[in-house]
């Protein structure tokens, strides 16, 4: 499919080399770096099958003695989630830095043991345990079987790679896996490698990319499970890309240690994966907002760009300093052009949030104070012989932080008041995979040594983890420096957990087509495995897009969870100098921009109420339509459409030259054009139009939708009316949060919960609120229903009090108790006081609906 063969991946590896040496001097968008070649699990060796020869029951599940001096635990941490761990004798059960629970209240199971089997029951799953030779079967409480072993070769070790292979059936789908390469959701038949890496200007072919995610969902027979695999060493998964019976799963060395979550519905599994390693945190509503960036901004640059988009009324937040800002690259310093107090206050004048990048290489420069500092605490990346590892990234020679120590990580969390005194409000985290332009494979040598004494490890080992311990400090410096802020940390590189620490942007993709295309089942994948904040470089961070091009990706970029324009420096881009600011294309492209992200702030009360589902139940805020159509099997592989929240459809084109499209609407549901308010019954395809400047839109009957007035930046306007743009049939409900959308109040319970519903009842519509939760002081003072597709009232009235009709949406939208019908459009517009305690009832003559 779109993973290279592994004989392709030894040709890519042999030239690594060359390639991120080329990358670090002049890079263009073929320079892609990959890392060590793949190692191969024995075919021989994994036929040599375990053997059950002793069982002892401990509290949370059971403990076998198995051949070869090996030791199994199956523990339930809950009633649908247990833990695999095989390890030699004498051995601890391990739990990496993902794990952000470890200590769980054991769920009733019983334990039986007869007919070579031993079985463990609990409410919602069985799991059957082979004795000869060893396996593992996991069941629903129908019997029905979930996932199980495949018993030609069943898990183990190969030498010092653990290994588990898993039996399948041709119509079983997979789902997750971070970020991965590809034009496809369903990752069936992929050969996927985990080992985070560098890959300036990766193609859909590129098997190994910057984060490292060994999570995934399977989809059998219309039921969701998620297997976490928590080695960090590099890994593999071979998901039926050899057969059609069966995938595996191993790794270079580590522990054989594995996590199975039962769903049934996919959100089921996230909700258990992300308890069991973190969810993100609720976000800063300005973190939500566009943001802008480019590598080689002048101070100057920056200034221009951020008042043109005021000038030109064209929503934003944020301004990125990329690495220019630094005084010769040095981490924790600024130049003086844009360490100036008057770059900042005009920043600051116009009501921009600044963000910084950071990378983790610090410059070998005796008389500078990190470097000073780290060597005198002993806080570098070792050798293998006990000396400082030293490697070429941007500040030439460089020292990499020793983040595995918990006192790194302070020392590395407490410089960043040097950025947060100039006003910073993000720290953006890149580079840190480790990249290392002269080391081997654009990385460091895999015997470089972290930790020390019993926490001593190799960089084969802590590799994938490096970025995740940097986010740690990164967080931690927002609890020291602004302790009741939200933390927004941006990162490159992840490992499983990282979540609770970062958002995501997945790395220097290119301007093509295909990687337009490629976004869409990228970022729905890693919303699969933990992560909901995540976007990519919109237009593309390396080459440039032409008009049409940026234009299809502002569209899509409008709906990213993180939304942010950022391109390369234009000593690399082929041709005329390109910017790559909204404007930068023309008016037509210019009126594009403005549209759809102005879109994006109407809509951001939904949006910050999706993210707020995200922090309490991993929900992704993105979503591939399997997500929530899992029945519905024509989902399955449908990857260049995606759900935007719980009730939005987008089918973004993402081909060159392309004006029409099919959508397929999903089962089950009544689909409405946002832009016409036609409506489709769901379970069939589609044909529409979609010029230039249209993204074609579908919401879910029975969808309530809560907007706001636009603002230039968030903040600039408290919300005093919410608009509820619903699409009634029978019912549509909404439970809408609120808080500051800045500090950590919330932790006090500082927020408010309103359930709002709209119900259709004979020949009238009753409108009610209820209030679960008010510990935020709000200035929302009124709520304007907007009802689609809706004939002309006869009346509306709260108890005995009548609402006034008016003439225009604007006059409904001051005037509370009011109502205005645009007949054009058939929607019906009602202003109800927040605080209103009766139910509203709107009434029709004949006919209730258009």
């Amino acid at each position: 499919m779109h993973k290279p063969s592994k004989n392709i991946s030894r040709l890519v590896a042999t030239t690594a080399i060359a390639a991120s040496i080329f990358a670090a001097q002049a890079p263009n968008v073929l320079a892609v770096t990959q890392p060590h070649p793949d190692k191969e699990l024995n075919q021989e060796a994994v036929k040599k099958q375990l053997q059950v020869e002793g069982v002892q029951q401990v509290e949370n599940g059971v403990k076998l003695d198995l051949s070869s001096d090996q030791t199994a635990f199956i523990r339930l941490f809950s009633e649908d989630m247990a833990k695999i761990s095989i390890l030699n004798d004498g051995e601890e059960e391990y739990f990496s830095e993902a794990i952000a629970k470890k200590e769980w209240d054991t769920p009733s199971f019983d334990v039986k043991e007869q007919n070579g089997e031993i079985t463990l029951t609990t409410n919602e799953i069985t799991v059957k345990i082979k004795k000869e030779p060893f396996g593992i079967k996991f069941l629903d409480k129908k019997g029905n079987v979930i996932n199980e072993d495949y018993m030609k070769n069943g898990s183990g070790y190969d030498g010092e790679k653990p290994y588990v292979y898993k039996k399948t059936n041709e119509n079983e789908a997979f789902y997750g896996f971070g970020e991965q390469g590809g034009l496809e959701v369903n990752q069936r038949g992929e050969s996927i490698g985990m080992f985070n890496t560098d890959a300036y200007g990766y193609q859909p072919n590129t098997k190994y990319l910057y984060t490292s995610i060994p999570f995934f969902i399977g989809l059998k027979n219309d039921k969701a499970y998620g297997i976490f695999f928590d080695n960090t060493n590099r890994s593999y998964f071979e998901m039926a890309s050899e057969s059609d019976d069966y995938y595996y799963f191993y790794a270079d060395d580590g522990k054989l240690n594995y996590y199975f979550m039962y769903g049934p519905e996919i959100e089921d599994v996230l909700d258990s994966y992300t308890n069991l390693t973190g969810k993100i945190d609720k976000p800063a509503k300005w973190t939500l907002g566009l943001h802008q960036s480019k590598w080689e901004y002048s101070a100057e640059d920056i200034e221009r760009v951020a008042e043109t988009y005021r000038e030109k009324n064209i929503p934003i937040d944020t301004m990125h300093f990329d690495i220019d800002y630094m005084d010769e690259y040095r981490v924790f310093t600024w130049s003086d052009k844009f360490g100036s107090e008057a770059l900042h206050q005009k920043l600051d004048d116009m009501n921009f949030h600044k963000i910084t990048i950071n990378d983790p290489a610090v410059k070998k420069d005796p008389g500078y104070f990190m470097y000073d500092e780290g060597t005198a605490n002993d806080y570098w990346a070792k050798n293998p012989d006990g000396t400082n590892f030293v490697g070429k990234v941007w500040p030439g020679d460089s020292m990499f932080p020793d983040f595995s120590k918990p006192e790194v990580r302070e020392w590395w969390a407490t410089k960043h008041n040097i950025l947060f005194d100039k006003g910073i409000d993000g720290i953006w985290n890149d580079m840190n995979e480790p990249a290392v332009f002269d080391g081997p494979y654009h990385t460091m040598p895999l015997d470089v040594t972290f930790g020390e004494g019993e926490n001593k490890r190799t960089h084969a080992e802590y590799h994938n983890l490096y970025g995740h311990d940097e986010a740690e400090a990164t967080y931690k410096a927002f609890e020291k420096y602004k302790p009741n802020t939200r933390p927004f940390v941006l990162t490159r590189d992840m490992y499983a957990g990282s979540q609770r620490y970062a958002a995501l942007w997945t790395g220097d993709n290119v301007s093509e087509w295909d990687h337009l295309q490629m976004s869409i089942p990228m970022n729905t994948n890693i919303g699969l495995s933990g992560v909901p904040f995540v976007g990519n470089d919109i237009g593309g961070f390396a080459g440039r897009p032409d008009a049409e091009m940026f234009a299809r990706w502002i569209e899509v970029g409008a709906f990213l969870p993180f939304s942010r324009i950022h391109y390369d420096s234009d000593k690399k881009a082929e041709g005329e100098k390109q910017g790559q600011e909204p404007w930068a294309f023309g008016q037509e492209v210019e009126d594009i921009s403005k549209k759809y992200v102005e879109m994006r702030y109407k809509l951001m009360p939904y949006l910050y109420n999706t993210f707020i589902d995200a922090s309490e139940n991993g929900t992704p805020v993105q979503q591939p339509l399997v997500y929530q159509f899992q029945e519905d099997e024509n989902t399955h592989n449908i990857s260049d459409q995606f759900m935007f929240g719980s009730s939005m459809m987008l089918a973004p084109v993402v081909k060159q030259g392309q004006t029409e499209r099919d959508v397929y609407l999903p089962e089950g549901e009544t689909w409405v054009d946002y832009w016409t308010g036609e409506e489709y019954e769901g379970g069939q395809t589609i044909h529409t139009n979609a010029q230039l400047d249209h993204l074609p839109i579908y919401v879910k009957k029975d969808s309530m939708i809560p907007t706001r007035e636009v603002q230039q930046y968030t903040g600039e306007k408290p919300l005093e009316n919410l608009v509820l743009d619903t699409y009634l049939d029978e019912k549509a409900t909404y439970s809408f949060y609120e808080d500051d959308g800045a500090t950590l109040d919330y932790k006090d319970g500082e927020y408010n919960i309103t359930d709002l519903v709209i119900q259709r009842k004979g020949k009238h519509i009753e409108f009610k609120t209820k209030k679960q939760a008010t510990g935020y002081n709000t200035a929302l003072d009124s709520y304007t229903l907007k009802l689609n597709g809706e004939a002309a009232p006869k009346k509306v009235q709260a108890a005995r009090a009548k609402y006034n009709q008016v003439t225009s949406v604007e006059e409904v939208k001051s005037n509370q108790e009011s109502y205005f019908y645009d007949e054009e459009n058939n929607s019906l517009y009602v202003n109800v006081p927040a605080d209103e305690k009766h139910k509203i009832k709107i009434f029709f003559k004949g006919n209730k609906r258009k």
